[in-house]
């Protein structure tokens, strides 16, 4: 029910997660990144608690591979119905992708990039999401995992619509640069995702200054705003 990009900028040393679902709210399950560690992505049927222990194995220097490993040894007996992607500091990309996991599913990796999904209705969906990703290495991380999504919708998607999507990019700070998320849309919430990064695109900058010196960040533009 779920197709999604985990993916790391060498250019930056950003890390990020975009996906998109039938189901609601799926960013809030299955997207997790760290920065300076790595991003992981569970799906299918989701084990939340796979993308923090993850990303604490990706922390201690395990490769994605080696951590993909750790997260399908702990899901036990569970482990066919998971799917996990992960990126970090020290080898290329990896995934493991169950037995259960539903309908036509898999996984393509490559340095930077891990794509997965279940449900989907095309064997080409994950080939065009990593050729997306890869079209512009010098855009902005955000963008080229947006990319990858507007990919997958084109080469067919899911077997039916989808309905939530997020973007969570990771950068030099303990918090989030871009985190948002479409939790429900009746129709187009990749649409929607790419609204919100426009609006957010132009500000995100300003709000990491007010974090760490307010004295030097730009005004809001409000009543009550004394710069």
């Amino acid at each position: 029910m779920t197709f999604s990009i985990v993916a790391q900028c060498p250019r930056t040393g950003q890390y990020g997660v975009a996906l998109s679902s039938s189901s609601p709210a799926v960013a809030a399950r299955c997207a997790h990144a760290r920065a300076g560690v790595g991003a992981v992505a569970t799906q299918n049927v989701t084990d939340p608690r796979l993308g923090p222990l993850g990303l604490d194995l990706l922390a201690r220097g395990y490769a994605p591979a080696a951590t993909v490993a750790a997260l399908a040894g702990a899901a036990g007996d569970h482990a066919p119905w998971r799917q996990v992607t992960a990126v970090g500091r020290h080898g290329p990309g990896a995934a493991f992708s169950g037995a259960r996991a539903l309908g036509r599913n898999g996984h393509l990796a490559d340095d930077h990039a891990v794509v997965a999904g279940n449900m989907l209705a095309s064997d080409a969906v994950l080939p065009a999401m990593l050729a997306a990703f890869a079209a512009d290495p010098a855009a902005h991380l955000a963008e080229r995992l947006l990319a990858a999504l507007d990919a997958a919708v084109a080469a067919g998607g899911e077997e039916g619509p989808v309905h939530s999507a997020g973007l969570l990019v990771v950068a030099d700070q303990p918090w989030p640069l871009v985190d948002l998320r479409v939790d429900w849309a009746d129709a187009a919430p990749i649409t929607a995702l790419r609204a919100l990064w426009s609006l957010w695109r132009p500000q995100m900058d300003a709000y990491v200054t007010r974090a760490l010196n307010p004295a030097d960040a730009p005004g809001y533009g409000v009543p009550g705003d004394q710069r």
